[in-house]
């Protein structure tokens, strides 16, 4: 994928509306077209087929991840009254597989270092390699694209329209992070820790290519790549080609939460994020706050 984004994906997309929203009138409908309406809405629809699909077997979640764009595409497209380039079908494949790619060199460098420095050793966990990877493949498309959705797709997306990319940059990686609370070891740096690593790092990927393929393929291979390993994702342990044994400090190896709660990660990071920033501005995509009719 070339880098001119703003070419591709445009910024026309947050200057107006481009088709016609839903005809509701009255307070109501003002109400139900501002960011915090669309977004709100796009949240409860994407997060309910969430919750009924990411669980469920065989291909299930990758099912709801499709429903989840369809939702996502209706709000935007008849309550928000926006164009949705963001997830168009042209270029997809090149988008996620880019993606994809930064994504598996972070975590390749990350797991590599953590070992090096003696922070982790694997053995081979002898289950059924297809059935494994199945698996994972299938769960982890489900839980990217529907988290990109609502964290980089609505609810970045609503801020930057009303704050700027900054301020949305920074607020979406803090509930990113929060919302990783849940899990087995989580406290409050690993919740810091995804907030810098994961938050920041995916919205700056957004903001520099316009695409949620490309954060979704980020994304995907992040996490898969850990469960494949056999290193906890997000505190959550499923089972895995690897099983991994830790040695030494919490602050290396992420303890029972995993390895996005060491201090690897959140470096290595920044050496994706800064750049990734450095080119959304060169492309025109760090845009101060704009007024708009919402």
């Amino acid at each position: 994928m070339s880098t001119t984004s703003t070419a591709k994906y445009g910024h026309e997309a947050d200057a107006g509306p481009d088709t016609g929203p839903v005809g509701w009138g009255g307070r109501f409908g003002r109400i139900l077209r501002s960011p915090l309406g669309w977004s709100v809405t796009g949240l409860v629809g994407v997060a309910l087929v969430a919750g009924l699909t990411a669980t469920g077997p065989g291909p299930v979640p990758v099912l709801g991840a499709a429903a989840a764009v369809a939702v996502y595409a209706l709000v935007m497209r008849r309550i928000a009254g926006r164009a949705t380039p963001e997830i168009a079908r042209s270029g997809a494949a090149r988008e996620a597989l880019l993606g994809g790619g930064i994504g598996l060199g972070f975590i390749l460098a990350a797991l590599l270092l953590i070992t090096f420095f003696g922070g982790y050793s694997f053995s081979w966990a002898g289950s059924g390699f297809m059935s494994v990877v199945w698996s994972a493949v299938m769960v982890q498309i489900g839980t990217a694209v529907t988290e990109e959705l609502m964290f980089r797709g609505l609810f970045l997306q609503a801020l930057e329209q009303r704050w700027g990319r900054g301020i949305a940059i920074a607020v979406t990686s803090v509930f990113f992070g929060a919302a990783h609370l849940g899990g087995a070891g989580a406290n409050l740096w690993s919740a810091l820790a995804i907030a810098l690593q994961a938050g920041a790092m995916l919205g700056a990927a957004y903001i520099w290519r316009r695409s949620i393929w490309f954060v979704t393929g980020l994304h995907f291979t992040w996490n898969t790549v850990q469960q494949l390993a056999g290193v906890p994702v997000s505190g959550h342990d499923p089972e895995g080609l690897f099983t991994v044994d830790a040695h030494g400090s919490a602050a290396l190896t992420g303890g029972i939460f995993g390895l996005e709660a060491s201090v690897v990660p959140v470096l290595l990071s920044v050496l994706i994020t800064v750049p990734m920033l450095v080119l959304a501005r060169r492309d025109g995509g760090l845009l101060p706050r704009r007024r708009t009719r919402n």
